[in-house]
């Protein structure tokens, strides 16, 4: 289904299109802005059309598409011939990278596909071939066990230092309709055998790791775009702050900042395995030891905080769609450290909340940490729908979960109140 968006920012129409595959979540609306803002027209792909990011101006047009399935295939197919020039994809969701990488000879004449090879799109993706290939080449990576049946959940729980983790190797399609955490924190022997009853049907293998003893301002992050030739031609280190949710979840504010280790392993995990397009790595301190372990590689698409990158001065994203096309690179692709900060606001609101309750935060210290230059991943005085929209969903969830929770307490007083007959 197609449909225009009035009021679309974009100038040069007659450039080659970016199409951001996943327009309904953060990281496609940030990729969309972006895009827009150098005058690349966007074409918007979308499952859910009553999400936020679809309320953005910014759009030439958005297609509405199976996008948690491969039905966007089929999509881009249908949309190829209409575009005059092939396009550049932008898929902002590891299961769409996944399925492109995997179709990309019926994509190819119509699109640009920064991608290496679909075995490295693999071995990248999958956590548990990425094991593989950090052990055998001497990456740092947290103490790991592989569960594939309850035997094996309970030799973890006998072997593993706690807390740790428990996470699929890939985000399928069927863990996701389950659930939107990436990861379950366990604590102790009982909560990990508790946890992988839950969850052991979700996916046909289980990982536990050994939890990395630090906060969230140990978790760093490098973005970058790799050449063809696997070269890194744009790189920029930044780290957490805050998440939500609390300890495992996503972040909700960070800051660009100095890591030559982050920065050094990133180039050289990603131009080992000849890799090409966008690729992230997040690695964590040991608040005991100093020394830095690989949490997670995202590839072949933006991440939530590539706008942060943006936001200082460095354009990552249209440096790959330049190198894609064939365009000059931008002058801005050198990282200056001018001490930007990303910001999900609402969500950031949340998570100093939680941690306020718990005494481990004041507001003169939480506004405090919003100083300096700040870039927003929602809020756009240019684009404002999409926060209010989300703002608008939020409190009717959250008032929604107040009458259900005071209509529960009212039910619970009268049960207790009456009299057996």
């Amino acid at each position: 289904m197609l449909e225009g968006r009035r009021g679309c920012e974009t100038g040069l129409t007659d450039a080659p299109r970016a199409v951001v595959v996943g327009l309904d979540c953060m990281t496609g609306l940030q990729t969309a802005r972006t895009l827009a803002r150098h005058g690349v027209p966007v074409i918007g792909l979308a499952g859910n059309r009553r999400h936020y990011a679809c309320r953005t101006r910014v759009c030439e047009q958005i297609l509405t598409a199976d996008v948690k399935g491969d039905g966007f295939i089929v999509e881009l197919e249908r949309l190829g011939p209409s575009l005059g020039q092939r396009a550049v994809l932008f898929p902002c969701t590891d299961l769409s990278v996944l399925l492109i990488s995997l179709h990309r000879k019926r994509l190819e004449s119509w699109y640009h596909v920064l991608l290496p090879g679909h075995d490295v799109v693999v071995q990248m993706m999958d956590k548990l071939s990425f094991l593989i290939y950090a052990q055998a080449n001497g990456l740092a990576v947290p103490v790991t066990m592989v569960i594939e049946k309850r035997a094996d959940a309970e030799l973890a729980a006998e072997s593993l230092v706690f807390p740790c983790v428990i996470k699929p190797p890939i985000k399928s399609a069927g863990w996701q309709a389950r659930t939107s955490a990436k990861v379950f924190q366990v604590s102790d022997p009982d909560h990990l055998l508790e946890v992988y009853d839950r969850v052991a049907g979700w996916a046909d293998v289980l990982i536990a790791q050994e939890w990395v003893e630090g906060g969230e301002d140990q978790l760093f992050s490098c973005n970058g775009y790799f050449d063809a030739a696997s070269r890194p031609l744009v790189t920029f280190v930044a780290r957490k702050l805050r998440q939500w949710p609390p300890h495992t979840g996503t972040s909700c504010l960070g800051e660009e900042c100095h890591n030559d280790v982050v920065l050094a392993e990133t180039v050289r995990l990603f131009h080992g395995v000849g890799f090409h397009g966008l690729a992230y790595l997040e690695m964590k301190r040991d608040v005991r030891t100093g020394r830095h372990f690989i949490i997670e590689p995202n590839v072949g698409r933006p991440t939530g905080r590539s706008a942060i990158a943006e936001g200082g001065g460095v354009e990552l994203l249209y440096a790959a769609y330049c190198d894609a096309v064939g365009l000059p690179l931008p002058e801005n692709i050198v990282q200056r450290y001018i001490g930007t900060k990303w910001i999900d606001i609402r969500r950031d609101m949340q998570s100093a909340l939680y941690f306020m309750r718990r005494g481990e935060l004041t507001p003169r210290r939480w506004a405090k940490s919003l100083s300096g230059p700040l870039t927003h991943a929602v809020l756009s005085r240019r684009d404002p729908l999409p926060f209010l929209v989300d703002l608008l969903h939020s409190l009717r969830k959250a008032a929604d979960q107040s009458v259900a929770r005071l209509r529960a307490a009212l039910g619970g007083a009268q049960g207790s109140n009456s009299q057996p007959t």
